[in-house]
């Protein structure tokens, strides 16, 4: 199986369109969403539009999604989302609304050893960065590859029976997974990286030859930029798109 991954598009259309006229070129078996479509950009219909539209694809909710959709009341973020994701909520048709509302909760089994989640798979909200984070999921989710967004930080995490390797992903790479290995796999946001890489990250895997490949994509950051500060949005969120953080 030709997997396409996709994740925290955060209502940013110049970038998500950019990883889609890329991702065209190749052919997918199947296309993996990790969650958060919604939340921080100013073009958040012409994203879920475009999720809606996608053949084949598997898909679980985000953080963003469940605040925008108020299944969440956003406690816990800080005043420049939580005003993103009211806006948001106002923005959205009532199909786009109801269709972020219906996101399944990760984790999800998607393949043989082939599992989704947007934060850990054992809380879709918790970030993981560090190895630690790695050894708590490792010690209870035994499925062999798992990928997940939420910290819009490319990243690998690996583990074997020396341990656990985490490697960040710069750039443009591939990867052959390991038989005697269990990963975790992030493939970095298309709409919001924060790798100090302005660049859509998205990634692919070819499951039966077990090849991972992580890519870049330039977009028209003033252009989602224009949106973000026409709609009224905290100018941050635009500021930030420049630099990747």
């Amino acid at each position: 199986m030709r997997y396409l991954i996709l994740s925290d598009m955060h209502g940013n259309w110049d970038a998500f369109e950019a990883v889609l006229r890329r991702a065209r070129r190749k052919r997918f078996d199947s296309i993996l969403v990790l969650g958060d479509l919604v939340g921080y950009g100013g073009a958040p219909n012409q994203v879920v539009e475009a999720v809606r539209e996608l053949a084949r694809a598997r898909m679980v909710r985000g953080n963003h999604d469940k605040v925008v959709s108020g299944i969440d009341g956003g406690e816990n973020f800080n005043p420049s989302a939580l005003a993103a994701a009211l806006w948001t909520r106002q923005r959205l048709t009532p199909a786009n609304l109801r269709f972020v509302r219906e996101l399944p909760q990760g984790p999800m089994e998607v393949g043989p050893g082939l599992a989704i989640c947007h934060g850990s798979p054992l809380n879709e909200d918790t970030y993981v960065f560090s190895d630690f984070d790695a050894y708590e999921i490792f010690s209870s989710f035994d499925t062999p590859v798992t990928f997940f967004g939420h910290t819009h930080i490319p990243s690998i995490f690996r583990l074997d029976q020396n341990g656990i390797e985490v490697r960040s992903l710069r750039g443009s790479g591939r990867m052959e997974l390991r038989d005697d290995s269990r990963y975790l796999i992030n493939p970095g946001s298309i709409g919001q990286p924060r790798d100090r890489d302005p660049r859509a990250a998205f990634m692919t895997y070819d499951s039966d030859r077990k090849v991972l490949r992580w890519h870049r994509v330039t977009y028209p950051i003033r252009q989602a930029q224009l949106r973000i500060v026409r709609a009224g949005l905290p100018p941050s969120l635009a500021n930030r798109l420049a630099v990747g953080s």
